[in-house]
């Protein structure tokens, strides 16, 4: 298409040959378009009379493109504006080396179209013409044209600048909320990377003049470029910053805080008026919270924030939410009234809160802060969704806290602080509500996984009735309940019952019972989720070594594969592989003498390498891994074969040594043919035996030892990642294509296979 609008002629056809006259030189088969001379890119050395110049395009077909873009559908009319913008920078591809001057306007011809296209749109006194330009120009300056053109994006600016700025004083036109995104791509250009120029001075003036809903994108975004001018990037930080500072102004008396800014952008009475509307209350703060949460992200943010004032006004906004605060000023009583159960407004500022954590500013306030989540907490009137935000806000803040306690005398109010929230979460814990329950102990895992070394935790954590409610909800009727109840569990065992020296050893919460109570839930639980989440506590559990003595963790081992073998969920007998792997990689470990040095004997005959396989026939690994080498779930193929090739590497470092001949036709060899044979057919071997009947004993160490050095595993690898790519693209497949395409009339039906 780029060929027939820039004037050139397609390869593969003459130049300027009637349709007709071209027709007969088509041919059956796919076409490959050969080009007449090399193209090579305009960086590249070149011989200038290969270089052909881009032609103006033919009007008509212009002009069709520029209709397209007012299209009623969507997707015509931004597909009409993207294909304007590779027009325009393909036909400047010649012109990379051309010098230009800040003025020149010597455009090459398709480009000169598409440019003076874009003028007379926007000089158009129709609305729609002059959103349309504003749009393609947003995609042309946010394309490659921006980066890879600097000087003809400057020439471009410079000539609608003057007509942007008129836009952005004429408050009656609808198309301002589209000038924020264009100048933001814009900046972005490197033609505008000086800190001087009138282009900055024009966003500092969109800044002054857009509304705060739509100043909003364009100041979060000048503050995440590296190369803003500071004044401009502290003009944008008061644009965000102005809603949090009329909420703490309303709140306060005029004496006692003086908010956050000492002058706003903006007139400070229309950020008022939205926030007095009901309307526009919650959006206008939802989004400059969505905003401010995106700054407390970025690693490096070239503009200090206040982060206390910051936090005040946070702590201000969720106190309004749920009627605790009760302001004396009439405009923050109506922002009170408006903000009442607003629960988007509480979930973007307990993100905004939980982001703040970081900040070691705000310690002055942590007593107050934790006051105002203890109250969201305790409030029957705090939605499910809202006191799940208001659980990860807790979390943070109390890894802060414990933090603060530890360097200095922090500890009273530490203890006092964990003892009620987690009073709190006891009552939490039998809430009727089911995502109550979940959340509740999803905020204690949190808090284990965080708090577990810190001593006032623990003691606090032990003395509640925490633990006795938490093994309770291993029973609760909904399954993800159940799941959630497993993973607090395994995450509380380490420091309740596993510990040697832990204060609860001996009661109901034990050990064996926790230890009893999972494993049903494996086998008997009628739902995928807690049965995953008990292999994923299983392995962590392995991991961490709680699993005791070698004899112990071998047992262990054995006992959850065999149920994990039978098991219908696929993600279940996954996390059974992932536990086998890490039995192995530290039964080695300890078996070996120095688990780091290389092997070098191809048949090991040390002791350890036998008594690692009498260990892997004991646990009954290598039945449960064989099997899944055929189960009809890739992704469980896959990873027991990865365990394998492993093992393999381990036993058999150098290579294969054995002769297939010899091992087919000895006894046991015989099994292990079998087993190669039945292990080529895939999933089609569904039910895999693995009781010996075939003659493969998958117990026996020495039998093993060969099945591992005579099976081509690596071959079964390749096979198992092999994409579907090769079945979709072989020939059968294509035969299935033609048939489907020409129906099942008798006298074209072939065999495709």
């Amino acid at each position: 298409m780029f060929s027939a609008l820039l004037g050139r002629p397609h390869c593969g056809a003459g130049a300027g040959q009637p349709v007709s006259d071209r027709a007969p030189q088509l041919r059956a088969g796919p076409a490959r378009c050969q080009p007449r001379h090399p193209v090579l890119h305009p960086a590249a050395g070149r011989d200038p009379r290969l270089v052909r110049k881009p032609l103006p395009a033919p009007a008509g077909g212009m002009d069709v493109i520029f209709t397209l873009q007012g299209d009623p559908s969507l997707f015509v009319a931004s597909a009409a504006s993207q294909l304007l913008v590779h027009l325009l920078t393909f036909s400047l591809e010649s012109e990379t080396s051309k010098a230009l001057s800040a003025r020149d306007c010597d455009w090459p011809g398709c480009a000169q179209m598409i440019v003076e296209h874009i003028k007379e749109s926007l000089q158009s006194s129709s609305a729609p013409h002059v959103e349309q330009s504003l749009k393609l120009l947003s995609s042309l300056f946010g394309s490659c044209f921006g980066s890879c053109y600097a000087a003809w994006t400057e020439v471009l600016w410079l000539d609608i600048a003057k007509q942007i700025e008129s836009f952005l004083l004429e408050e009656t036109v609808q198309a301002q909320p589209l000038l924020a995104n264009l100048l933001l791509n814009v900046a972005r250009s490197p033609a505008f990377c000086g800190t001087e120029g009138s282009f900055w001075a024009l966003v500092t003036s969109a800044l002054e003049h857009l509304t705060p809903v739509q100043a909003g994108p364009l100041a979060v975004g000048l503050l995440k470029l590296c190369k803003c001018p500071q004044d401009v990037r502290i003009q944008a930080l008061t644009v965000l910053l102005q809603p949090m500072d009329c909420i703490l102004r309303a709140a306060s008396q005029p004496l006692e805080c003086a908010g956050l800014l000492d002058e706003s952008v903006s007139d400070p009475a229309t950020v008022e008026s939205l926030l007095s509307s009901k309307t526009s209350c919650a959006g206008l703060l939802c989004q400059t919270l969505t905003h401010l949460e995106k700054l407390l992200s970025l690693k490096h943010l070239r503009v200090d924030l206040p982060c206390v004032s910051l936090l005040h006004s946070l702590m201000t906004i969720l106190q309004f939410c749920n009627g605790f605060l009760s302001p004396t000023s009439p405009l923050g009583s109506t922002i009170s009234r408006n903000l009442i159960n607003c629960f988007r407004v509480q979930k973007s500022a307990l993100d905004v809160l939980a982001a703040l954590s970081e900040k070691k500013e705000c310690d002055t306030l942590i007593g107050n802060l934790f006051d105002v989540l203890l109250a969201y907490l305790q409030s029957p009137n705090t939605s499910p969704t809202v006191l799940k935000k208001t659980f990860q806000a807790t979390s943070k803040w109390l890894v802060h806290l414990q933090e603060l306690s530890s360097s200095n005398s922090q500890g009273p109010q530490t203890e006092k602080i964990l003892e009620d929230v987690l009073v709190v979460l006891q009552k939490r814990l039998c809430s009727p509500c089911w995502e109550v329950r979940d959340s509740s102990l999803e905020f204690l895992t949190s808090m284990v996984k965080c708090l577990r070394d810190q001593k006032e935790f623990r003691q606090c954590l032990l003395s509640s009735e925490v633990l006795r409610l938490t093994e309770n909800l291993l029973e609760d009727p909904e399954s993800y309940v159940r799941a959630s109840a497993v993973t607090a569990v395994g995450h509380l065992a380490p420091i309740a019952c596993f510990a040697p020296d832990s204060p609860v050893t001996g009661s109901q919460y034990n050990r064996e019972s926790i230890l009893a109570k999972l494993q049903e839930i494996l086998s008997t639980d009628s739902e995928g989720f807690p049965r995953r989440a008990v292999i994923s506590i299983f392995t962590k559990w392995l991991r961490e070594g709680c699993t005791g003595q070698l004899e112990d963790t071998e047992l262990f081992v054995s006992r959850v594969i065999q149920t994990v073998e039978r098991d219908l969920d696929w993600e279940v007998r996954l996390g059974g592989l992932e536990l086998v792997e890490v039995f192995c990689s530290q039964t080695i470990c300890q078996l070996s003498q120095c688990p780091y040095a290389p092997v070098t004997s191809a048949v090991p005959s040390s002791t350890p390498q036998k008594e690692l396989l009498q260990v892997f026939c004991r646990a009954k690994l290598f039945g449960f891994l064989f099997g899944s080498l055929c189960d009809c779930d890739k992704p469980v193929g896959q990873r027991a074969c990865d365990v394998l090739v492993g093992l393999r590497g381990h036993f058999y470092p150098m290579s294969t040594l054995e002769n297939p001949q010899e091992i087919e036709d000895s006894p046991a060899g015989r099994g292990i043919a079998w087993l190669q044979r039945t292990l080529r057919q895939g999933s089609l071997a569904q039910n895999f035996p693995v009781d010996g009947d075939v003659g493969v004993d998958f117990q026996d160490p020495e039998s093993m030892m060969l099945a591992l050095g005579a099976i081509d595993l690596l071959e079964l690898h390749d096979e198992l990642n092999k994409s579907s790519d090769h079945v979709e693209e072989s020939p059968q497949s294509l035969l299935q294509d033609i048939l489907a395409a020409v129906g099942t009339i008798e006298d074209n039906e072939v065999d495709c296979y």
